[in-house]
């Protein structure tokens, strides 16, 4: 809003120093420190207002060393990110932009649908809070949206490399090395660990011209629907000790962040020899208002939490991620970028099934992890008995202790991915 403002003003008079809006990065910092104030001073009175409505968050007994004794934190603290985010990239961002409009899209929706889970939960006093049908309606239409918007904008294009003297394609000189690329809506994306790393979801269609065209597209948005729902799922389920999702969901955003302004700056798409996507370069203010609504969500949220996101923070949060990733081409990238998501899931879903085979096929149910999500394992795993080397009874993991070293995979897995520009 500012930048079209100023850009305005800037035409009738000479304002000193407007000119630094034109600069992503100027931009990008006030989004981030804007943020990081509006978290800061914003979340305090929110935190102080749902203290007020003792809106606090129902603890079940988990049989873990200090669960019940966060029994009346406040919850819903998911509305200090989203301001946090949302009013920064507001004002700091091109609000004609379509990748802008599509991210500030994905941060009000799954936002609204965490809102009415949480709102369900605290003030009806249902437990279930909304049923995981409508949970899933909800993302699935996200990913129709999210999907549709780049396969019909003309705004939402690709630059590919092209041989010189094609019709219709740009030049552009960069030293001493001249860049021949044309512009073309585009269903390739970043495919790791391969000498191409690209891969089209055309290749999954048979036929030819337009109808494996459209075929490719069609599958594009299908990829999006689960990969959305997926990732917003998996950070749900992260969200289950003090600061574990937000520090992972910082480490998740830099990263994204990084690819973001790489492949919009052709520049360097160029040396690193990947997608130059034009007009991705403006998501960099936009994450930069996620990191710095993050770190100030985490003064707040660092053990022992002064109040949790909720649902209306932790579906926010993955569908974000999940979206920006979704744009910039790097989806293919999300199963090691979010490996830590990957692993929450995959252990619920290997936990209930094999709990069910037991039951079947013994007649009572057996576990393999002591609880689920994983991290719960780990609060739990001084339950296992006597250490036999020290004699002595194994002890808990503390909360905090958990949650660095969590935070320390997603920082190794963060830079394995950021690797892949290279390793093919």
């Amino acid at each position: 809003m500012l930048y079209h403002i100023i850009t305005y003003l800037r035409k009738i008079f000479d304002i000193p120093g407007s000119g630094m809006f034109n600069f992503i990065s100027f931009r990008a910092a006030l989004a981030m420190i804007f943020s990081l104030i509006v978290a800061l001073f914003v979340g305090k009175w929110i935190i102080r207002f749902l203290q007020r409505k003792q809106i606090g968050d129902e603890v079940r007994d988990l049989g873990v060393e200090g669960q019940l004794s966060k029994k009346g934190t406040p919850t819903m603290g998911g509305i200090i990110i989203l301001l946090s985010i949302l009013i920064p990239a507001l004002l700091f961002a091109r609000l004609d932009n379509v990748y802008i409009l599509l991210m500030i899209t994905a941060t009000v929706w799954l936002g609204l649908i965490g809102f009415i889970d949480d709102y369900i939960k605290v003030f009806k006093k249902n437990k279930k809070g909304l049923s995981g049908k409508s949970k899933i309606i909800g993302q699935v239409g996200l990913g129709i949206i999210v999907g549709c918007t780049l396969f019909l904008s003309d705004s939402a294009t690709v630059r590919e490399k092209v041989e010189p003297g094609t019709p219709g394609a740009q030049v552009t000189t960069v030293g001493d090395r001249t860049i021949w690329s044309k512009e073309s809506k585009s269903t390739i994306t970043t495919l790791p660990f391969f000498k191409n790393n690209e891969f089209d979801y055309n290749m999954l269609m048979p036929g030819e011209g337009k109808t494996k065209q459209i075929g490719g597209w069609i599958i594009f948005v299908i990829a999006t629907i689960v990969i959305i729902t997926a990732v917003s799922n998996g950070a749900n389920l992260t969200d289950g000790i003090d600061g574990l999702l937000t520090g992972i969901s910082i480490i998740i955003g830099t990263t994204l962040g990084i690819f973001a302004y790489l492949s919009g700056n052709i520049i360097y798409a160029d040396y690193l020899n990947i997608m130059y996507i034009p007009a991705t370069g403006e998501l960099v203010v936009f994450i930069a208002a996620f990191i710095g609504a993050l770190v100030g969500f985490l003064w707040y949220n660092a053990y022992p939490a002064q109040v949790f996101m909720g649902d209306t923070g932790s579906l926010a949060l993955g569908g974000i991620i999940a979206v920006f990733a979704i744009i910039i081409h790097k989806e293919l990238l999300i199963p090691v970028l979010c490996g830590i998501f990957f692993v929450e899931s995959l252990s619920v879903i290997v936990q209930v099934s094999y709990f069910k085979y037991t039951k079947r096929r013994y007649g009572e149910g057996r576990r393999i992890f002591k609880m689920t999500p994983l991290h719960h394992h780990y609060q739990k795993a001084g339950n296992a008995g006597i250490n036999a080397r020290w004699q002595r009874p194994l002890q808990p993991l503390p909360e905090s202790k958990i949650t660095v070293r969590f935070w320390i995979i997603a920082i190794l897995l963060a830079v394995i991915t950021v690797v892949t520009l290279k390793i093919r």
